[in-house]
């Protein structure tokens, strides 16, 4: 697996679990981030709220486009619906 470059701060009790324990939950978490942060997922979460046009879209293109965008316009946000 391609491992992101991420900056991670996980907390065990070091006590409980053997560095191999801790080293496997840290790649199973790493793991679950790579399926939640998939486009697709983000898409199904997230809707667009323009404030110019006074709109809320919901359409999963327009979504796609405006996350792929380095930056948004002035008053549109993307809101996260969870």
């Amino acid at each position: 697996m391609n491992r992101m470059n991420r900056d991670l701060l996980v907390l065990f009790n070091q006590e409980l679990l053997s560095p191999q324990a801790i080293e496997h939950e840290v790649e199973l978490l790493h793991e679950l981030l790579h399926v939640v942060e998939r486009l697709d997922n983000l898409v199904v979460a997230h809707e667009i709220l323009d404030l110019n046009k006074y709109k809320v879209i919901k359409n999963s293109l327009s979504i796609r486009n405006t996350i792929r965008k380095q930056h948004l316009k002035p008053f549109v946000f993307l809101n996260c619906m969870n």
